[in-house]
């Protein structure tokens, strides 16, 4: 086995440091820390568990629950057995749960609770390949077929450490460490196979780029099937040293963030979002003297972040401007979102409002938008301390080369890039052509080499008039809204653009409460629609060409959601599923006209 991968680091790191945490969990009112030696440790006992159980190298194993120790220990221990993990997202149902455990042939799944057991059991007759299953602790269920998480680890014992040895050694860089389901905008879910080499490359590239070092320390929340959770939570920690803390429960987040106090903070838009609509409805309730001094420090943020994004620092009258603001202002508010010693933000996996993360460097808190995909092991592009853009993605991913096709199409190659989709060779021919990934989006470059994402190659609408139109920018301007929370273009083959949108809950109620319209339905209401339509002609179509320009809208009844498949588990649009469960809603408004 080459010394340069994740498996070798982690053993490393319980040489180098085998007395720091490794991790956290919140066991009754503390948090109870792991050391890094017991780590590999619990990770190499569960290795010769899975060897046990017959997971032969080169083969899968499937993880599904939140985020949890045994969630890690059993991805690393499945690369330790040269075999590898399959996430499985939580939001998954029983049906995809199976096509999941199906199509990567695992032999053993690894559940949290009996919530997700249901959606085994249930599928059960139509899982040929599945001979175990483990349940995390805290779980038992009495079936054949399961086992708890301490019968699991105590089948170790009946191997060798020398077997396990044996495993490790025969790693090589190139091949399988872990598969990462796709959540799929389009069709069914793609397995993307990443290698030892490209895990490896990618966290230490990353740790390097934001000096991230064992001082740190992160909380674990979003879901760990996804590659940028996977990424800082096992396989940066691993590589810089810093501890993780596994959150609660994503209802306990803000109460996590406050006890934990993270220097290393990933969400994505929706997180960022719900955090801004909060401090924004704290600060309209702010008058007098708190609210202009609020407003001057917001300025003098704005200020110093700006300089900051372009590699300066204030100096002279700004920097005790700034300091004196941070006193009055920033520490307070971020303090109280538990985000107070965060040094590394960011944000990715979909597009963001840049206006939220402007006004987050108001408040002291620049956040790093991030560009990429699964199939390059998260990131393409990059912002960073001292190169910034609000609304790029940034610069490309360091030793990595970014360029764009003819069509304006994404194109990255670098030891990032993955191997291909699992037993999917004409969709990796289709997207791995001589070395490039072809991202399917589609990307525009400034004069100082930063990207910006104007549209999916696949999401081109194509007006009945012939003019093809990128959907993403025009749903940035509306989402730009206050009262709007979601926007969905549609014009395919129609005369004109029109779009679908879903009310911001709490902007809505605050909008209601100050006409004197609670209680009333919103989504109808005349007021909330003429307010939405004085936006879009004030606001949105005026930067626009005609043909861009969106000439009807629906409000829809409800928001958008996972749970409904209109949403993908990382807040992607699935757009077939909005146009399937709103047809009505959409036809209504080309009534007549085409």
């Amino acid at each position: 086995m080459t010394s340069n991968t994740i498996i070798s680091l982690l053993e490393e790191q319980g040489r180098k440091r085998s007395s720091a945490p490794a991790y956290f969990e919140k066991i009754g009112l503390t948090w109870t820390p792991t050391s890094w030696r017991d780590y590999v440790s619990q990770v190499r006992q569960a290795g010769k568990a899975l060897i046990a159980l017959g997971v032969e190298p080169q083969t899968n194993i499937g993880i599904l629950g939140f985020n949890r120790p045994e969630w890690s220990i059993t991805l690393l221990a499945a690369m330790m057995a040269n075999a590898a993990g399959a996430g499985i997202y939580t939001t998954n149902s029983p049906e995809e749960v199976q096509y999941i455990i199906n199509h990567a042939e695992c032999r053993v799944v690894i559940l949290e609770n009996e919530e997700q057991w249901a959606k085994v059991k249930l599928e059960r007759k139509k899982l040929p390949s599945l001979r175990h299953v483990v349940m995390m602790r805290g779980t038992e269920i009495v079936d054949p077929l399961v086992m708890s998480w301490e019968t699991f680890m105590s089948k170790g014992e009946d191997v060798e450490e020398s077997e396990l040895d044996e495993r490790i050694a025969a790693i090589q860089p190139e091949q399988e460490a872990t598969l990462i389901y796709t959540s799929g905008t389009i069709g069914g879910p793609k397995a993307v196979m990443l290698s030892h080499d490209a895990i490896f490359f990618t966290a230490h590239e990353s740790i390097n780029m934001f000096d991230l070092n064992a001082n740190d320390r992160e909380l674990s929340y979003l879901p760990l099937s996804h590659i940028a959770e996977q990424m800082y939570t096992v396989y940066g920690s691993i590589t810089a040293g810093y501890p993780v803390y596994y959150a609660e429960s994503l209802e306990k987040l803000l109460d996590n963030l406050q006890e934990v106090r993270p220097t290393i903070f990933f969400g994505v838009p929706r997180v960022w979002e719900r955090f801004y609509n909060g401090i924004v409805e704290r600060m309209a309730e702010t008058t007098g003297p708190r609210a202009k001094i609020a407003e001057w420090a917001m300025g003098i943020g704005r200020k110093v972040s700006d300089l900051r994004n372009r590699g300066k620092e204030p100096s002279g009258a700004l920097a005790m401007q700034y300091n004196l603001a941070n006193r009055l202002v920033y520490s307070t508010i971020k303090e109280a979102l538990g985000l107070d010693a965060v040094t590394a933000a960011y944000v990715g996996a979909a597009p963001i409002n840049p206006e939220i993360l402007i006004f987050f460097s108001g408040l002291d808190l620049i956040i790093h938008e991030i560009y990429g995909q699964s199939e390059g092991s998260g990131p393409t592009t990059v912002n960073r301390r001292g190169a910034t853009k609000f609304g790029s993605g940034g610069l490309p991913f360091p030793k990595s080369e970014v360029m764009l096709a003819e069509d304006g199409e994404v194109l990255l190659k670098g030891r990032n890039v993955f191997l291909g989709y699992y037993k999917d060779p004409e969709a990796t021919a289709e997207t791995l052509i001589d070395g490039w990934l072809h991202s399917g989006d589609l990307g525009e470059f400034d004069e100082d080499g930063f990207l910006f994402i104007v549209g999916r190659k696949k999401e081109v609408i194509i007006t009945s008039g012939g003019k093809n139109i990128a959907p993403k920018n025009i749903e940035s301007a509306l989402k730009n809204l206050p009262l709007v929370s979601e926007a969905v273009i549609i014009g395919d083959r129609k005369k004109f653009l029109s779009a679908l949108v879903t009310l911001n809950p709490d902007m809505a109620a605050q909008f209601a409460a100050e006409h004197g319209i609670e209680g009333q339905v919103l989504h109808e209401n005349p007021l909330v629609i003429a307010e939405i339509q004085y936006g879009i002609d004030l606001a949105v179509n005026p930067h626009f060409a005609r043909v861009e320009n969106v000439r009807k809208f629906a409000i829809l009844p409800r928001e958008l959601t996972v749970e409904h498949g209109e949403l993908t588990p990382t807040l992607k649009i699935k757009r077939r599923v909005v146009y399937e469960h709103f047809s009505d809603e959409i036809e209504s408004m080309y009534a007549g006209l085409d």
